[in-house]
């Protein structure tokens, strides 16, 4: 059962934020990254940078340049993919890569990163997660950044 998408105060005043999306899959890509960029805009982010890539694989390598970032180091950064299981293992074994790929991505540089990289079992999931607005998970994503951020501020 899917969570209705709470609404959040956070700020964003003068953080950074980065986008890493995938172009496969793209029309539920997109849903993603419009509702994560709308919602980074909302919570008044500095500058929001949306980069693409091929596919979910290649999203780590790119997350980790931009969390490395020296002059343009980002606050955060937000990983965005959907992979539609299919009838091999490819997909999960794909998803466990990204997944540990982000973790140690985040340890290693300290820069929160945001895993919204979705392994769904069908294209109705795909919808409802990332077109229909009250479950979006880009909109979740950017909320998830947007209070790391602020957490680590605080530290």
């Amino acid at each position: 059962m899917l969570k209705k998408l709470r609404t959040t105060k956070t700020r964003a005043d003068g953080a950074r934020f980065a986008i890493v999306a995938s172009t496969y899959n793209r029309r539920y890509v997109d849903g993603m990254v419009r509702a994560a960029v709308a919602e980074l805009k909302r919570a008044r982010a500095a500058d929001v940078k949306v980069v693409r890539v091929p596919g979910a694989f290649e999203i780590p390598v790119v997350a980790a340049a931009l969390a490395r970032g020296n002059a343009s180091r980002h606050d955060a950064v937000i990983c965005l993919g959907v992979i539609l299981r299919g009838a091999t293992h490819h997909a999960q074994t794909i998803c466990d890569a990204i997944t540990q790929s982000l973790a140690n991505i985040a340890v290693a540089t300290g820069v929160p990163v945001i895993h919204e990289v979705l392994m769904v079992e069908n294209e109705a999931q795909a919808k409802e997660r990332c077109l229909v607005a009250k479950h979006n998970r880009g909109t979740e994503a950017a909320q998830t950044a947007v209070e790391m951020v602020r957490v680590m501020r605080e530290l």
